[in-house]
């Protein structure tokens, strides 16, 4: 950003980007350039300041601390107390944070001295005009899917779509609910590596999928509540150097962000509202609520609306008893769907992971038996897909939507073989052809 910022003033700027886990000494040779901004996490930084390829005792003047409120949940807490010893003594200094938490609060008595808060009152997300927020109340935890099956299978909702959970089971018990109906979504699953969530936006973003289901600690980075994960001088980030990349993800071209299970706290709401409706685009909120949920929900529209009284969540008009006729498939659907069936989905996207790894991929070398015991394991069968229930008959199309949605349909992959196609338009019982073959002619008896 700071790059794009100073374009047109690039060569009275120099910016290095020591951020990326990359070669130290291709780094190196940048900062010996002397570059006018540093931009990289606290434990690179650090990294180079001990290795005296950076020094900032005697040349810095701002520090800017971005992401505040995750820093420390994210394990950087001693990479930052470290680091604040090889500065000096006067500078000035910045702390941004999208939320005020306790974590916050520690980084603000660590770096700044007597500072001036200022916090912006404007509305976080965008105003009416160019992003809808809509509520919509579900009787029952059935109601929640028969209406997401309804929303997503009729086209309803068109466009590429984020759905949020609250817990990782359920992210994969509602893709293998989806998947009944041949309505193709993919898990964003913090258990994998780095570079396989990296692949999984990439193809959302270029529309392999149309829908990411994931939660706020794998798109928000928000740390589980009661288990601080910086906690320590190690912290949970020693088991998972890529923590804290969830923050950067970029979706593309969001068109809705549906809340199947309602956001645990006000500022989760804010955080997944943001990722549809940018750069001057389009979007929409829809949010699941139980009637359990009110007096939470009414906790998040009082944040939304501040001192204005009109409300913000407007309530989504859709008569479910037009979709009763789906009702018996979603039950169906929802039974097929086990806890067990949910842990071997889980199993199996881990499985080919450690197959397909390219840092075990030494360790199988040496021991091959593993690898064969991997690969040779039993089976996985996370839910039996129904075929059947892909297919949306037109009298179960609700009336007043007959004519105007187009059901999804299962994609077909294109047929590359050109025997079939020659075989498909030569079958005389298909195009009613037939050519005669010429008879050869046979020699007359003398």
């Amino acid at each position: 950003m700071i790059q794009q910022l100073a374009a047109y003033c690039a060569r009275d700027i120099r910016v290095a980007n020591v951020s990326a886990a990359e070669d130290s000494a291709s780094q190196r040779a940048v900062l010996m350039e002397k570059p006018d901004v540093v931009v990289g996490t606290p434990s690179r930084i650090l990294n180079h300041l001990q290795q005296d390829s950076l020094k900032l005792r005697d040349s810095l003047e701002l520090l800017v601390v971005d992401e505040a409120d995750l820093l420390f949940s994210f394990g950087f807490e001693e990479e930052l107390k470290s680091l604040l010893c090889h500065l000096p003594r006067i500078y000035q200094a910045f702390l941004m944070s999208a939320t005020f938490n306790e974590d916050v609060q520690a980084l603000k008595e660590l770096v700044l001295h007597n500072p001036v808060t200022l916090k912006l009152q404007e509305s976080q997300l965008p105003g009416p005009e160019q992003l809808q927020q809509f509520q919509v109340v579900c009787e029952t935890e059935e109601d929640k899917f028969l209406l997401l099956y309804a929303l997503l299978k009729l086209s309803l909702i068109r466009g590429k779509s984020l759905l949020f959970v609250n817990t990782l089971e359920r992210s994969y018990r509602l893709r293998l609910f989806l998947e009944q109906f041949s309505i193709p979504t993919c898990v964003l699953n913090g258990e994998l590596p780095l570079r396989s969530r990296c692949h999984i936006i990439s193809q959302f973003n270029q529309g392999f999928y149309d829908c990411v289901i994931a939660t706020d600690a794998e798109v928000l980075g928000a740390p589980v509540k009661g288990k601080r994960q910086g906690k320590g001088p190690k912290g949970d980030r020693a088991s998972d150097p890529e923590a804290g990349v969830a923050r950067g993800i970029d979706f593309h071209h969001v068109c809705a962000v549906l809340n199947f299970d309602l956001p645990p706290t006000p500022e989760a709401y804010i955080h997944r509202a943001g990722r549809t409706a940018r750069a001057n685009n389009p979007g929409i909120v829809l949010t699941f609520v139980l009637p359990t949920e009110q007096s939470h929900l009414g906790k998040i529209e009082e944040l939304l609306g501040g001192e204005s009284t009109a409300p913000v969540l407007l309530p989504y008009q859709f008569r479910m008893e037009e979709i009763e006729g789906f009702r018996y498939r979603c039950r169906d659907a929802m039974r097929s769907v086990t806890k067990q069936s949910i842990r071997e989905a889980r199993l199996k996207e881990i499985k080919e992971e450690l197959l397909h790894s390219e840092k075990l991929k030494t360790y199988f070398e040496d021991n091959p038996r593993d690898l064969q015991l991997l690969r040779h394991d039993l089976p996985l069968h996370p839910a039996v897909v129904k075929p059947h229930l892909g297919h949306v008959p037109d009298y179960l199309v609700p009336s007043a939507l007959r004519g105007l949605v187009h059901p999804r349909k299962k994609r077909k992959k294109p047929s590359s073989s050109k025997k079939a196609k020659k075989a498909k338009t030569q079958n005389p019982l298909r195009s009613f052809k037939h050519r005669r073959e010429k008879r050869r002619p046979t020699a007359m008896p003398s």
